[in-house]
């Protein structure tokens, strides 16, 4: 998109203290933005992933509020709006990506007030009986009405950004859809993230990758079904309420174990983060005690990867799996339960979707869960494995038409028309 545009990429470089100047690559302008070691750890890991991103995803761990790392987030803020500031003129689009973002728009209008300004938010934004715990409440919510787009994964999204937008900064409503602030109109835009269908299809449907997948089911013992888990290492995913969904299916098949073999890769994220290691700890330990109790001599129910896979091997593991199982407790979207529609070209599989992911807001033909309620999750998983092929393909075609109705760049596209049409 940014290619096609002639747009300039404004970002991190990812290491500590690089400072490199700007430069021009793969046809795109490379602003890079410095973070020394300090700010990596008060901004991102402090501020934006010790006290956002849990806050963002419904406190499911308690979010930590602490005044130095707020103020890493203003310098750090700051300092993107100065270098993006340095590329936009009066009449250009700055498109602003995500919560480790949400004061440039504001400090951004400040520097080139007649820029067109978009913001999109890639997680959840919270109810506002949530989101109100944050002390930086009001200046998170200033920051962001001075976009001119604001853009979001769900109507639900919008809707509690809305509510907290009139309660905490005076804005005033203008239908559903809009806010006045400060003199100026606000768009809220429901943008659900997609993917390139026509890649997964392709690679999928490609000699290597079904060879691949029919190796990986013969390295699981040829099982009935193939009960596949695909996420980062993160306590929103849900992962440790899986595989206590999973271990209670084996126990009420007492006679038929083999049939099962649940598949959980874990992307590693964030691994200097304590929570995330001891996450690790909590989820190894489930996985060996649910083989050290179910498994036999030569067969393990659940194989678990800690690893990040190839595209062609990721893809291969959807192919392989009968079931997806994506059960987070939150999430903005989750982009894999639409990898694996678009990965099924057989129009075959079924797909088990948290109601708490955004995904769930399109995908209805999935099977919906409430992944709190383990019972619940253990029935569908039940049926999921013996749901008739007629339904299958009726719902599986149903996924596979939203996927390849809307990609990723339909979503971009979209995006941009709304900056466009200002």
């Amino acid at each position: 998109m940014l290619q096609n545009a002639q747009g300039a990429w404004v970002g991190w470089p990812g290491i500590p203290g690089f400072d490199p100047a700007p430069f021009h690559h793969d046809g795109i302008d490379q602003t890079p933005v410095q973070l020394s070691e300090e700010e990596v750890d008060d901004f991102y890991y402090g501020f934006c992933n010790g006290t956002l991103w849990p806050l963002y995803h419904d406190g499911i761990v308690a979010p930590e509020f602490h005044r130095h790392t707020w103020r890493s987030y203003v310098e750090v803020n700051q300092r993107y709006a100065e270098a993006t500031a340095s590329v936009v003129g009066p009449g250009d689009i700055a498109w602003v990506q995500d919560y480790q973002l949400q004061l440039v728009p504001g400090m951004l209008r400040s520097i080139v007030p007649d820029a067109t300004i978009g913001f999109y938010l890639h997680i959840p934004f919270p109810p506002i009986e949530v989101f109100a715990r944050l002390p930086w409440r009001r200046e998170i919510i200033e920051g962001l009405l001075d976009a001119d787009v604001i853009a979001f994964q769900t109507r639900q999204s919008a809707d509690n950004f809305a509510r907290a937008a009139r309660r905490l900064a005076g804005a005033e409503a203008v239908g559903r859809r809009d806010l006045v602030w400060k003199g100026r109109s606000v768009h809220l835009q429901s943008a659900p993230i997609a993917i390139d269908t026509a890649e997964f299809e392709q690679l999928a449907a490609s000699p290597a990758v079904q060879t691949r997948a029919a190796q990986i089911r013969s390295e699981l013992g040829d099982p009935d079904h193939v009960i596949l888990g695909m996420d980062r290492l993160d306590y929103t995913k849900g992962i440790d309420l899986r595989l206590k969904a999973f271990e209670s299916l084996l126990k009420s098949s007492a006679t038929d174990r083999r049939q099962y073999a649940f598949v959980q890769v874990a992307v590693p994220s964030r691994e200097q983060v304590p929570a995330y290691q001891q996450l690790r700890i909590d989820i190894e330990q489930a996985v060996g005690r649910i083989n050290g109790a179910y498994g036999e001599a030569g067969w393990a129910p659940v194989s678990y990867l800690y690893r990040t896979l190839p595209l062609e091997e990721v893809i291969a593991y959807y192919v392989a799996a009968d079931v997806m199982l994506v059960t987070p407790l939150r999430d903005g979207m989750n982009l894999v339960a639409k990898e694996y529609a678009a990965s099924r070209t057989g129009n075959d599989g079924v797909l088990v979707l948290s109601e708490f992911a955004g995904a769930a807001e399109q995908l209805r033909a999935a099977l919906i869960v409430n992944p709190y309620d383990v019972n619940a999750v253990v029935d569908t998983l039940a049926y999921a494995t013996t749901m008739p092929d007629a339904e299958q393909r009726q719902r599986m075609r149903k996924l596979r038409n939203v996927v390849r109705k809307a990609d990723v760049f339909d979503w971009a596209r979209d995006c941009l028309a709304s900056l466009d049409a200002l």
